[in-house]
């Protein structure tokens, strides 16, 4: 059965499976097992770039093709439910209508931009989707009476997914069962589904062929692979994933801006995620996602307990002082890529097969 489930792709190590199911743990009981407001939102964003980054990686890692556009998509989930709900109202109808808009902007958007440029070259193509995700963010900026320019945009969920909703009175577990956990436990049911769905699609005759692609691209036209079609396949799949990701997330903070959607750094973000966890596998999206939201929330705290500790060695408490938490992590990202240059995932399957 679970074999099934997981498409018959098993993380084929014991580690990585052990890694694999504290981080399941974690997401399923986390708004019974820690209390206030950070833990569940790193939590969620957890879930959210699961499948934002593993929807890359579909592109990177089993396709071969580097597509800078990716956070257009996902600002344009995000900004898809938040105008239809600022404006036709808090009500599910609007979610619905903005999602759907959003996701048909996506792939319509992503086959025109496949359609043009990955006929000539790759690096053609790279160019093309970094300019249309910077014409994106300009647009976000400029149409400020729709997206609300720089000061994003806010709105108001339907009844039952907000925080004074109560589907039952009691606790349970010391956990008030409201509307905001019902929003967590939404997020994290679809991002599973679609993170199964990512599973099923790299494990079928599709992804193997996006393999044969990414390995030899002559060589899959000469047996007889339309690779261009698969290539636009796969780049609107990617695209309406990455939207997927935009509304779920925008569905938890109440609220979409351009730094949190579609900043450069945003797409910074999931290249390093995919990176540390591990290109061409869709477990790798788990660990690099899990380890990278987790060291940006917590590294600054343990630096900051470590800086209090060492106060009778100045020089030392300054060098780990929590201002200086990204001169940290800039150097563990650079000694995992030195490590673990397949990745987290790719290391430990190397290690169970050299065994």
């Amino acid at each position: 059965m679970l074999t099934r489930l997981l498409s018959g792709d098993l993380p084929r190590s014991r580690a990585l499976t052990v890694l694999l199911l504290l981080v399941l743990f974690y997401l399923a009981t986390a708004p019974f097992l820690f209390s206030g407001a950070r833990p569940l939102n790193v939590a969620a964003t957890i879930c959210v770039f699961i499948v934002l980054v593993a929807s890359f990686d579909l592109l990177l890692g089993y396709c071969g093709v580097v597509s800078f556009a990716h956070a257009m998509f996902y600002g344009i989930g995000a900004y898809g439910v938040a105008i239809a709900m600022h404006t036709l109202g808090p009500t599910w109808t609007a979610m619905g209508v903005g999602a759907l808009a959003a996701i048909g902007l996506s792939v319509l958007l992503s086959f025109l931009i496949a359609l043009i440029s990955l006929r000539i070259k790759a690096i053609f193509y790279t160019m093309m989707t970094l300019a249309f995700g910077a014409a994106f963010g300009a647009l976000v900026m400029r149409l400020s009476g729709i997206t609300g320019g720089d000061d994003g945009r806010t709105f108001r969920l339907p009844q039952a997914l907000t925080p004074a909703f109560r589907l039952v009175e009691d606790e349970v577990l010391g956990t008030a069962i409201n509307g905001r956990l019902l929003t967590y436990y939404l997020v994290f049911g679809v991002s599973l589904l679609l993170f199964l769905l990512m599973l099923r699609v790299v494990n079928s005759r599709f992804g193997r062929v996006l393999e044969a692609i990414r390995e030899n691209e002559f060589r899959a036209e000469a047996i007889g692979y339309r690779t261009l079609h698969y290539r636009i396949a796969v780049n609107c799949l990617a695209a309406a994933l990455a939207t997927c990701a935009g509304i779920l997330m925008a569905l938890w903070l109440r609220y979409v801006g351009p730094q949190t959607t579609v900043g450069f750094n945003v797409m910074l973000n999931i290249l390093l995620m995919a990176v540390i966890g591990g290109l061409g596998t869709v477990y790798g999206a788990v660990i690099g996602v899990t380890l990278y939201i987790v060291a940006e929330n917590y590294l600054q705290s343990l630096m900051a307990g470590l800086s209090g500790a060492l106060a009778a060695a100045p020089l030392l408490a300054k060098l780990f002082h929590p201002d200086r938490w990204m001169l940290w992590f800039g150097l563990v990202f650079v000694l995992s890529v030195y490590f673990f240059p397949s990745g987290v995932v790719g290391r430990l399957r190397m290690a169970v097969v050299r065994r």
